[in-house]
């Protein structure tokens, strides 16, 4: 084993390992929380099942992926190199969708001043579960093919090396069909990603409005703008703009290895990219969402009780 490989290898131990735990932190300071009878923001429930994505995300990718880079090669068989590669593309599928779900939900909260927007605004609670659940169902159903194509990279033969997981392997001439990749895979995507965008633009020109007005701290409607939607506003902004950044670093240079150049320091540096957002964004959290840290002291004010 080479030292790059070495290097690659405790890059993904570190970065799976901490993303990990970030994103359990959340998951479980919101879902502790819940049961305890504290009432819980709308958006709350879409940043754990942001957690809970990302924690799928880091593990189907960076526990096969550290154990690559560090020399254990075949250790998946058929069956679970098909769920680890199907599981990690609908895990990464339902980050941006509840990522979308996150810019546009705080879009449409900002503009509630108006009475239209205001009877919006109070219905999305209600579909928010439903929401999540279409979710899956369409990335379930959309990386079917997966299950069909992708296979354990032990006993086969005539195979090229799969395009984002190098422990995996597909038929000859897959990784060259680019179209497939573009039109299944790349199309619904980049529809979320330009929703995000459009609704992170709304965002952008409401705080530069509101930044405007600072001094009177108003809305364009009568009703006073509260700071805890502003703070709330810049932390979708920050997670919208690291996941578009990271998502066209990494699409840029998946479809670079789609045409051919592929080679397996490409591969890792393509996995680190993927994995940036999942692993970053719960930490974004914690030091942005001031409502994190009113859970976090509630619940160690609930914990102390007792003791005392």
């Amino acid at each position: 084993m080479t030292s790059d490989y070495m290097v690659f290898g405790l890059l993904f131990l570190f970065q799976t390992g901490f993303g990990v735990l970030g994103n359990t932190f959340l998951l479980g300071l919101h879902t502790i929380t819940f049961f305890t009878g504290t009432r819980l923001r709308p958006i709350d429930l879409l940043l754990s099942h942001l957690a809970f994505a990302n924690d799928l995300v880091l593990l189907s990718k960076g526990v096969p992926q550290t154990m690559t880079a560090l020399g254990l090669n075949n250790f998946l068989d058929d069956v679970g190199c098909k769920l680890v590669f199907y599981f990690h593309r609908v895990a990464r599928g339902l980050s941006l969708n509840t990522t979308c779900l996150l810019s546009g939900f705080q879009a449409i909260t900002l503009c509630s001043g108006s009475f239209r927007w205001e009877g919006i605004k109070g219905k999305i609670p209600k579909y928010i579960v439903p929401f999540c659940f279409l979710c899956w169902t369409f990335r379930l159903l959309t990386y079917c093919v997966i299950l069909l194509k992708v296979k354990g990279s032990i006993g086969m033969k005539n195979i090229t090396e799969m395009n984002d997981l190098i422990y995996c392997s597909a038929p000859t001439g897959i990784s060259s069909n680019v179209a497939e990749y573009v039109f299944l895979f790349s199309l619904p995507d980049v529809l979320y990603v330009g929703i995000m965008m459009g609704s992170s633009g709304y965002m952008v020109f409401f705080l530069y409005q509101h930044n405007q007005r600072v001094q009177h701290i108003h809305c364009n409607s009568l009703r006073p703008c509260s700071f805890p939607e502003i703070r709330a506003t810049r932390t979708i902004l920050l997670l919208v703009s690291m996941f578009v950044s990271f998502y066209s670093l990494n699409s840029i240079l998946t479809l670079y290895m789609l045409l051919g150049k592929l080679t397996s320091w490409l591969v890792h540096i393509s996995v680190l990219l993927a994995a940036c957002f999942p692993a970053c964004s719960p930490f974004v959290l914690i030091v942005s969402d001031s409502q994190v840290s009113r859970y976090s002291l509630a619940l160690w004010d609930r914990i102390k009780l007792p003791v005392q």
